[in-house]
C-alpha cells in the first residue's frame, strides 16, 4: 500500500504540484539557498506571508555569500513583521557559518550543526536541495498521515507514531518531490476544515475517510489558555517630527528589533507603572483602545500613550530619534507596527 500511495501521490504532484518562487522548475537542480532560505521563513509562518519577503531577500542577497556579507541591523530590517525574529538572528550565523563552508552541508547530521536548523528544517532540506530520503514531517503531512492512517492518538504526543507512519509512506527515489507533494496535499485538498476527499489521490486507503469523519483527525489535546500580559507603549514625537525609538536587546524576546520605549510587560501591570515608565517628562495622552498581539506564550495587551516634545529635546540614554521618514525602514515587529499604527503613524511603506 505504501508503495502505491507514494506513486499516486507523485503522479498527483507531477499535474498539481504549486508553483512557489523557491521552488525548481521540473528537471532543475533545486538551488540549496533558496531551499534553506524558505524553510527558514516558513517555520511557524504561511507561504503567502513568506512569499514578498523571500523575493526581497533574493534580490538584494541572491546567494549565501552575499547574505553572509550583510550588516545585522539590515537583515533585521528586512525581516520585521515576519515574525519569530530568533530565526532572522539564527539566519544570519548560519549564512556566515556556511558560507565560511563553502556551502550547506549535505545530509541531515551536517546540517543540523547549523544554527536555527532543527530535525525538521534539516530534514525537508536534505531531501528536496540533495535528493537524501529523509522523513519530511511539517503541520501539513502531520494531517495528512493522521487521516490516512487513522491515528487517534491526539497531537502532540501522536508525533512519534506520525513520523514512523511517514517513513512508512516515503520512498527511497524522489524523497524530496515526495515531500513537497505532502505538503501541497495538506495545503490544497486534506485541509484542516472540509477536506477535499474526492480529489484526492490517496483517498482510496485513506481510513480517515472510509470512517466519515476526516475532518476529526488529527486528534489534538485541549490546549492550555495564553497567560495575559499588559504594558505601556510610548510614542514620543518631536516638533521637526522626529519619532523616539530604541533598539531591544540582542537576546530573548524580538531580540535586535526596534521597539517605541515602554514598560516592562506583566501579568500585574497597573496604571501606576505607567508614569515609572514614561521614557521622557512630556504631557502624555493616552490613545482610544489598545495593541493586542499574541506571541508564542503569551497574549500581549499594550497601552499606547502620546508625547509631544520640543525639537532640541535630547534623548535619553538608550534611545534614539528618527525621522519620521525614515519608520518605514526600522526593524519594528509586528507589534510595534500596531503601536505606530494606534499613534496615527505610518510604518508600513518600504524600500
Amino acid at each position: 500500500m505504501a508503495a502505491s500511495a507514494a506513486d499516486r501521490l507523485l503522479s498527483w504532484y507531477d499535474r498539481h504540484g504549486r508553483k512557489l518562487p523557491w521552488r525548481a522548475p521540473p528537471g532543475v537542480r533545486p538551488d540549496p539557498y533558496a531551499v534553506w532560505l524558505s524553510e527558514i521563513m516558513l517555520q511557524q509562518t504561511t507561504v503567502a506571508a513568506v512569499g514578498p519577503y523571500f523575493h526581497r531577500f533574493i534580490e538584494r542577497w541572491p546567494n549565501v555569500e552575499a547574505l553572509a556579507g550583510a550588516a545585522d541591523e539590515e537583515v533585521m530590517r528586512q525581516w520585521a513583521g515576519l515574525g519569530y525574529y530568533s530565526r532572522a538572528r539564527n539566519l544570519i550565523a548560519c549564512a556566515r557559518q556556511a558560507a565560511a563552508a563553502g556551502g550547506f552541508p549535505q545530509t541531515e547530521e551536517g546540517l543540523r550543526e547549523l544554527p536555527g536548523v532543527g530535525p525538521y528544517t534539516a530534514a525537508a532540506i536534505a531531501a528536496i536541495a540533495f535528493g537524501r530520503r529523509a522523513v519530511v514531517v511539517d503541520g501539513n503531512v502531520e494531517r495528512v498521515v493522521a487521516r490516512f492512517f487513522a491515528v487517534e492518538t491526539p497531537l502532540p504526543a501522536a508525533k512519534p507514531e506520525i513520523r514512523a507512519r511517514t517513513n512508512e509512506l516515503t520512498p527511497d527515489a524522489r524523497a524530496g518531490d515526495f515531500a513537497q507533494a505532502m505538503m501541497d496535499l495538506g495545503a490544497t485538498i486534506c485541509t484542516p476544515k472540509r477536506p477535499a476527499c474526492a480529489l484526492c489521490p490517496l483517498s482510496d486507503d485513506c481510513l480517515a475517510r472510509k470512517t466519515g469523519a476526516a475532518d476529526t483527525f488529527p486528534r489534538r489535546a485541549p490546549k492550555p489558555k495564553r497567560p495575559l500580559r499588559r504594558g505601556a507603549a510610548f510614542v514620543a514625537i518631536r516638533a521637526d517630527g522626529a519619532i523616539l525609538l530604541r533598539t531591544r536587546p540582542p537576546k530573548g524576546l524580538l531580540g535586535g528589533m526596534t521597539e517605541f520605549p515602554g514598560s516592562s510587560w506583566s501579568p500585574a501591570f497597573d496604571a501606576a507603572e505607567i508614569e515609572r515608565a514614561a521614557p521622557l517628562p512630556l504631557r502624555w495622552r493616552m490613545m482610544t483602545g489598545e495593541v493586542t498581539h499574541v506571541f508564542t506564550h503569551f497574549e500581549l495587551r499594550l497601552q499606547v500613550l502620546v508625547g509631544e516634545a520640543e525639537a532640541d529635546r535630547a534623548a535619553p540614554p538608550g534611545a534614539r530619534w528618527t525621522p519620521a521618514s525614515a519608520l518605514h525602514a526600522e526593524a519594528l515587529p509586528s507589534v510595534m507596527r500596531k503601536v505606530a499604527e494606534l499613534a496615527g503613524l505610518d510604518a508600513t511603506r518600504r524600500k
